[in-house]
C-alpha cells in the first residue's frame, strides 16, 4: 500500500509539473481546451489542464526576415537581380496559429513576389535612386495583407541591385555623357555672362573717351612686361580716322 501510495503521488506531481509552463516575457501562449481557442496567457507561470488543454507559443520579438535574390525585369525592360530584408514580429498571436500555418514561411512566399511585382513597375533608375520610396510601397502592401495573419511588417529594405556588366558599362557610358553635357552647359553659360560683362564695359568705355585711353595705356604696360619676342601696338581708330580723311580728301 505504502509504494503504490507513493507511485500515485509521484504520478500526481508530474502530472502537475507538467501543467505548469513557463512563459518568458516576449512570449505568449495560445491556449486551446479540446481543441477549440480558449484564450492567450502570459507571460509568467501559467495552469494547462492536461489532455484536456493544449498550448502553443508564440514569439513577439521581431524577427528578420532575408528575401532570396529575385529576378527582376524593370519597365524599361531590364533585368536585375534584387534581394532585400524585413522586418517582421506578430502582434496577434491567436491570428498567427490559427489562421496560417506558418506565419513566416508565408510572410517571405508574400515578401519574394511583392518584390517582384512592386518592382516591375518601376524603371531601373528608380530602382538604384528611389529605393526609400519602393521600401515604404513594398512595406504597405506586406502589411495590408499580413494584418490578416497577426503579423506586423515594421520595416523593408532594398539591400542589392545587381545589373550585368553590359548593363553596367552602358550605365557608366550615359553617366560620362550626363557629365559632359554639364560640362558644355556651363561653359556656355560662363560665356554668356562674360559677354554681358563686356557688353556692359564697351558701353561705359564709350561714354567716356578718357577712359579709353587709360585702358590703352594700360594695355601697352601689360604687353611690355611680356617676354615676347614681338610687340603688337594696337593704334586706336579715333588716331588713324585723322590721317584717313586727308588721304581722301586729296
Amino acid at each position: 500500500m505504502a509504494i503504490a501510495f507513493l507511485v500515485i503521488i509521484i504520478i500526481l506531481a508530474s502530472i502537475i509539473f507538467s501543467a505548469l509552463k513557463v512563459l518568458k516575457e516576449y512570449e505568449r501562449g495560445v491556449i486551446f481546451t479540446f481543441g477549440r481557442f480558449d484564450k492567450v496567457k502570459g507571460p509568467g507561470i501559467i495552469l494547462v489542464i492536461p489532455f484536456a488543454q493544449q498550448m502553443s507559443r508564440v514569439d513577439l520579438r521581431t524577427v528578420v526576415m532575408e528575401v532570396p535574390p529575385q529576378d527582376v525585369i524593370s519597365r524599361d525592360n531590364v533585368s536585375v537581380k534584387v534581394n532585400a530584408v524585413i522586418y517582421v514580429r506578430i502582434i496577434d498571436p491567436e491570428k498567427a496559429i490559427i489562421q496560417v500555418a506558418d506565419v513566416f514561411e508565408a510572410s517571405s512566399q508574400l515578401a519574394q513576389t511583392t518584390l517582384r511585382s512592386v518592382l516591375g513597375q518601376h524603371e531601373l533608375d528608380d530602382m538604384l535612386a528611389a529605393r526609400d520610396k519602393l521600401n515604404v510601397d513594398i512595406q504597405g502592401i506586406l502589411d495590408q495583407h499580413t494584418d490578416a495573419w497577426g503579423m506586423k511588417v515594421t520595416n523593408v529594405e532594398i539591400k542589392q541591385v545587381d545589373l550585368d556588366e553590359n548593363m553596367v558599362r552602358a550605365i557608366a557610358k550615359q553617366a560620362e555623357a550626363e557629365r559632359q553635357r554639364r560640362a558644355k552647359v556651363i561653359n556656355a553659360e560662363g560665356e554668356l555672362q562674360a559677354s554681358q560683362k563686356l557688353m556692359e564695359a564697351a558701353q561705359t568705355l564709350i561714354q567716356q573717351p578718357q577712359a579709353i585711353q587709360l585702358r590703352y595705356l594700360q594695355t601697352l604696360v601689360e604687353i611690355a612686361g611680356d617676354k615676347s619676342n614681338t610687340i603688337v601696338f594696337p593704334l586706336p581708330m579715333d588716331l588713324i580716322e585723322p590721317l584717313l580723311s586727308k588721304l581722301k580728301s586729296k
